[in-house]
């Protein structure tokens, strides 16, 4: 029999129901619904009646004084990802699986930030103070000035920040903490829906920049309820793939910069070092290009990435043929293999179709539409594309290439990394003559492309395609 006053709230999701049931009727997941006694959050207490109140106070869009400039804590690749630097009273919640290295790049941040002159404190619910010293030893940031603490409890924690100032605190992780307030135990929903919102109040009230630190379920979701999403100023993604040095810092949600931007480390026995050109860690060694291989020119956030599209199209050895991609959409896959079989008379019924995007890397980008055609005609006709080639564009579905944005930028990328030559839309960039030191080869259909890869000269122009 429940409690008085308790409610089942889903693990999963945080949905709310005054019985238990086997499957949420939110999520639909199974075996979920954990009971928990609900009570007020902290603060939320009704007053007395005849207690008088201030009432809401407003203010107006003009600051009296200067606006707090941000922190700069010295890893550049951070920083940019945070639009510039920490921002004062900001929260920020960085998510990740296990061991990919998000303690890593915390301490480190905070040992860079206090070489600086920031006041910066780490404390962690995971491991204890010897275990975050031998790790700094090992990064070679033993003699920076960190203040460490190794507690879950929240009141202990906001009672320490209160009497200490500080610019940047790290906790390790939310998922960790508890609240005496709440009869739920570290980890349910209502601990870190309670947490984080008295960690987001501390940062507004004290003007501290506060780092959480974040768990994600076996589908690479945030762990918790949505809601802590909502009331962080910036979610960060932490990627990693098993098997590559590399790792990924992508901002899902940044209210002080861009939603896009990635900033890229490469694991190391010290610590995490910052790659500063990643189109050379993706496209790798030099060589003759194979047939199958497309390099992409593409962009993440703010900067230019070079990247390979690799294609393998075999004959199938069953009779449902089999598509497999890895760091690409699925659908936008089955798409390009529509039009190149509906617009250009390529056909991939009877073949089996793998694609890959070396390095790892997962492109989100409709420019790659191209990129990833260019590499499957190249496969299943066995003509490689030149060695000093980058591709770029996005395909409709009547066939059609379609401009995309900032081409230029991508163009002076290729340039650094010595490509010569650009497949890509007709835009005001691939209009023809050199850009950045690179020839520009404008295909206005995909059937245009389709005809360069097959054998056409490359000096001299296509001939338009009918429709």
């Amino acid at each position: 029999m429940a409690k008085d006053g308790a409610v089942y709230v889903c693990q999963s999701c945080g949905a709310v129901s005054a019985k238990w049931a086997g499957q949420c009727m939110a999520c639909s997941a199974w075996n979920t619904m954990v009971e928990e006694v609900s009570s007020r959050p902290p603060g939320a207490l009704a007053p007395a009646r005849g207690a008088k109140t201030r009432g809401l106070v407003f203010e107006g869009l003009q600051s009296e004084g200067a606006p707090a400039r941000r922190l700069v804590t010295g890893l550049e690749e951070f920083d940019r990802v945070c639009g510039g630097g920490v921002v004062p009273g900001s929260a920020i919640l960085i998510a990740g699986d296990p061991g990919v290295g998000k303690s890593t790049l915390l301490l480190q941040v905070c040992g860079e930030a206090a070489k600086r002159g920031a006041a910066c404190a780490y404390i962690s619910g995971e491991e204890a103070i010897e275990q975050i010293r031998s790790r700094a030893h090992r990064m070679g940031l033993a003699a920076a000035p960190v203040r460490l603490a190794a507690e879950t409890a929240l009141r202990d924690i906001v009672d320490g920040l209160k009497r200490e100032a500080f610019d940047l605190v790290v906790i390790d992780s939310v998922q960790t903490l508890w609240s005496d307030m709440h009869e739920a135990g570290p980890g349910s929903v209502t601990q870190v829906r309670a947490c984080a919102a008295e960690l987001v109040r501390l940062a507004k009230r004290r003007g501290v920049a506060i780092i959480l630190v974040g768990h994600v379920t076996k589908d690479g979701q945030v762990a918790g309820p949505r809601v802590v999403e909502h009331m962080v100023d910036a979610v960060l993604s932490f990627e990693g793939e098993r098997g590559y040095p590399f790792r990924i810092l992508r901002g899902a949600k940044n209210r002080f910069g861009a939603t896009d931007e990635i900033g890229v480390f490469e694991m190391s026995d010290a610590g995490l070092v910052e790659v500063k050109n990643p189109s050379a860690l993706f496209l790798g060694e030099g060589g003759e290009r194979a047939a199958g291989a497309a390099v992409f020119a593409g962009i993440e956030g703010s900067r230019p990435v070079l990247m390979e599209f690799q294609a393998l199209v075999a004959p199938s050895a069953y009779g449902t043929p089999r598509r497999a991609v890895v760091g690409w959409d699925s659908g936008r896959l089955a798409m390009i293999l529509a039009v190149l079989e509906a617009r250009c008379g390529v056909g991939f019924g009877d073949r089996d179709v793998y694609l890959n995007v070396a390095g790892g890397l997962k492109v989100t980008e409709p420019a790659a539409d191209l990129a990833a055609a260019a590499a499957l005609v190249s496969s299943a006709l066995e003509a490689a594309l030149p060695q000093d080639c980058v591709v770029f564009g996005e395909i409709s579905l009547s066939g059609d290439v379609r401009p995309v944005a900032r081409s230029e930028m991508r163009l002076k990328e290729a340039a650094k990394l010595g490509f010569s030559r650009a497949l890509g839309p007709p835009n005001g960039t691939l209009g023809g003559g050199e850009t950045a030191g690179v020839r520009q080869v404008s295909v206005a259909r995909l059937a245009d492309a389709v005809a360069r890869i097959g054998g056409e000269a490359w000096d001299e122009p296509t001939q338009a395609s009918g429709r």
